[in-house]
């Protein structure tokens, strides 16, 4: 039901936190070529969705640069330019999964070249266990995606799954809200890494042992927790709750 629902409220909040993520990103050092993308439904006009404007540094991200895409690639709200390879990714995938509000996608010093092994996740650290049966590998070699066809192989390759890996491209996570999938691609990128450190070596968790603490690790209240963990470190906690910088 949604006769309660105060759109302007919910939808505010949602672009928050877009505009928060792009800046996380950004104090990581990620996107500083534009090359990435966060998204976040609309709650009123569920076809839609929000983007950062595509002539717009991470950095500066905020909630007024961001604009309404529709399901024809077009913005319907916002000032700004559409992300056209943004669009073919995520308009699929959120057209196959109602249930999701937030796609996030980047380029990362790890996930990328982890990506280019066309392979899942050993379980190896702590961070691997939020992705234990749940992460996929898109295993084709369209890294310049061009066209929803290709977003919509993507999406079949995501499956009901939490996390993506891109060959040779690089990582995407998916969330009910724009937190989650914020806070798991963080988490995704740490995977990447370890494994990169680790080069074959780590010993692995078994299985029983990974989801039982994946059980306890990812839920709703933790991807909050870890989101506003990532403001205040990285942003300052008057972001949380405040306007941003123009």
């Amino acid at each position: 039901m949604t006769d309660n629902i105060d759109f302007t409220k919910t939808r505010n909040k949602i672009k928050h936190e877009i505009a928060l993520g792009y800046r996380i990103f950004a104090k990581l050092g990620w996107g500083d070529l534009g090359d990435g993308h966060i998204s976040g439904r609309d709650p009123e006009r569920t076809d839609c969705f929000w983007l950062l404007d595509g002539n717009t540094a991470f950095i500066n991200a905020s909630p007024e640069r961001l604009v309404l895409i529709d399901s024809f690639g077009k913005v319907v709200d916002g000032q700004g330019v559409p992300n056209l390879p943004a669009y073919y990714i995520h308009w699929p995938i959120l057209n196959a999964r109602p249930e999701l509000t937030s796609v996030a996608h980047t380029h990362t010093p790890s996930g990328t070249p982890f990506s280019a092994e066309a392979r899942t996740f050993d379980l190896i650290t702590q961070e691997a266990c939020y992705f234990v049966d749940d992460h996929a590998v898109f295993d084709d070699e369209e890294v310049q995606v061009l066209s929803t066809d290709c977003g919509k192989r993507i999406a079949k390759s995501l499956g009901r799954n939490k996390g993506l890996i891109l060959r040779n491209h690089g990582l995407l996570t998916v969330g009910e809200s724009v937190r989650q999938s914020v806070s798991l691609f963080v988490l995704m990128e740490r995977v990447a890494e370890a494994h990169l450190l680790t080069n074959g070596r780590a010993q692995p968790i078994s299985h029983n042992a990974a989801h039982f603490a994946k059980q306890d690790l990812d839920t709703p209240e933790q991807s909050t927790h870890s989101f506003a963990n990532l403001v205040a470190h990285h942003l300052g906690e008057d972001y949380w709750g405040s306007k941003f910088p123009q």
